[in-house]
């Protein structure tokens, strides 16, 4: 066989994995080299026989290379000339930069404020912040999706309205009147996907990069992140047994924007007083300020009905109220909303827009059908009682005399209950051993701000109690036992 001729170019360089598709690498091996600059502009590729003989490849194989890279003109043929690379003006030699370009300050603020990872797996005793998924009517929500899908109207499937499909937002409304005493209108409802997406939007619309930003301190440190990426200056405040310290919040100059969870507080479980209601609306009214309301669990309520919210309160539309379905149905849903003070509606939808048009159709459509046809009151009675239920089992069982852990608080509301521990050492030497027993729960110091813990500042166990049914919750007491070395029950 004749020695092939030398090539123009040394492209001996270009190894094929000869299991994937070889024209679509040798194009990619080709492009590589014109674009960092080892083929240059003018420098002429070799004829597609050679080319092929020297990589062991079909003539065919190297031609749907080179139609690629005429395609997207990176090369050009010159008749009776060969194929050329094509002289770009701000083509050169690229070497690999010693440092990439300077973050911007939001890069930065993300470095510290961001949430970690999810837990994986399905739930298991005491996961936080999920509610009982083995209890939801799959086959009803099914039946409700397959019915919206089958047929749905044209007028539906183009771009839709960015605060919320108006049936959805219309029964939003009226189950927030009827349930909670929460008197709006559905043009003040923006659905959102989920409650962190509405606190999100309550930061990215309210605060300008330097303001003050009270938060609850420990308290949902997502939230707190959302601000934070805001550009605000967190200042924590100090929660006791009647909630929020208000007197505390009005000695923080400059502050206009408070975040709290009054019906049960993220992560202790404490009530906000009604004496503090009205004093951090006076708060909110004296400065001219605003007040997010997240009420993520307030359907759990386990002596009476359900606490009137903040926002039902509020007479000087200073409060931002921040619901969800997720506590109710199940967080991969995405679906919550905001009740917004009559002047912030349209702008928060407008907002909203340019981050995403708008929530998924199907997922809205099959909600407002799950309302509309009483299904959803349904099960929010079914999610309580349950709920309550594990609440109890949890009680009974929970072992006596925890060396350095306080006995059990009264659980009024909520999806989960924080034990009192006598400093944040031992708190550690417990959660550390429960977890090796495979018994999911979180600290208390989880929750401060920047992850850290006043020195002199008590543990706590947080841990949820609605996720997993009641002989879960035994078999997982029963193990913490052996792990913290208590007798057996």
């Amino acid at each position: 066989m004749p020695t092939p001729p030398p090539l123009p170019v040394d492209l001996s360089g270009i190894t094929l994995d000869r299991t994937q598709g070889l024209a679509r690498q040798l194009y990619q091996a080709l492009r590589e080299r014109i674009l960092d600059g080892r083929l240059a502009g003018r420098t002429r590729l070799p004829a597609s026989r050679d080319l092929a003989t020297l990589l062991g490849l079909s003539r065919n194989t190297v031609t749907r290379a080179f139609d690629q890279l005429y395609a997207e003109g990176y090369v050009e043929g010159r008749v009776g000339d060969g194929t050329y690379v094509v002289e770009f003006a701000s083509q050169r030699p690229v070497t690999p930069p010693i440092s990439g370009p300077a973050p911007t300050d939001a890069l930065l603020r993300l470095q510290r404020h961001h949430l970690p990872p999810p837990v994986s797996g399905a739930p298991r005793a005491f996961r936080i912040g999920v509610p009982a998924f083995d209890l939801f009517p799959f086959d009803t929500w099914a039946r409700l999706t397959a019915r919206f899908w089958r047929k749905p109207s044209a007028a539906r499937l183009g771009y839709g309205d960015p605060a919320g499909d108006p049936a959805l937002r219309e029964l939003v409304a009226a189950y927030l009147r009827s349930s909670r005493g929460l008197n709006c209108d559905p043009s003040q409802v923006v659905i959102t996907c989920g409650a962190q997406e509405g606190i999100s939007l309550c930061a990215q619309l309210l605060v300008q990069p330097g303001d003050r930003v009270a938060v609850e301190n420990p308290g949902y440190r997502a939230a707190g992140h959302a601000f934070a990426l805001a550009g605000a200056e967190l200042c924590g405040v100090a929660v006791d047994s009647a909630g929020l310290d208000t007197a505390a919040l009005a000695q923080i100059e400059g502050c206009r924007l408070a975040y709290v969870t009054p019906s049960h507080q993220y992560p202790t479980g404490v009530t906000l007083s009604l004496a503090r209601r009205l004093e951090l609306l006076a708060w909110a009214e004296r400065n001219e300020g605003w007040i997010v309301e997240d009420d993520y669990d307030g359907e759990y309520r386990y002596s009476g009905t359900p606490l009137t919210p903040l926002a039902a309160l509020d007479r000087q539309g200073r409060v931002l109220y921040v619901g969800t379905f997720c506590k109710i149905a199940f967080p991969a849903l995405r679906l919550g909303y905001l009740v917004l003070p009559a002047g912030l509606a349209e702008a928060f939808a407008r907002r909203r827009a340019l981050d995403m048009r708008h929530s998924d159709i199907g997922s809205q459509a099959v909600m407002a059908e799950f309302i509309a046809a009483g299904h959803f009151q349904r099960h929010v009675r079914r999610m309580r009682q349950a709920a309550r239920t594990r609440r109890d089992t949890l009680l009974q069982h929970w072992p006596e005399a925890i060396p350095g852990c306080a006995a059990l608080p009264a659980v009024e509301a909520g999806l989960h209950l924080c034990v009192p521990v006598l400093n944040q050492g031992r708190e550690n030497e417990l959660i550390a051993a429960a977890r090796a027993a495979g018994v999911e729960m979180n600290g208390l110091g989880d929750y401060w701000l920047d992850g850290q813990a006043p020195p002199d500042a008590p543990g706590g166990l947080v841990l949820g109690f609605a996720a997993v049914p009641e002989a879960q919750i035994v078999a997982a007491l029963q193990r913490l036992r052996s792990a913290w070395g208590l007798p057996p029950a």
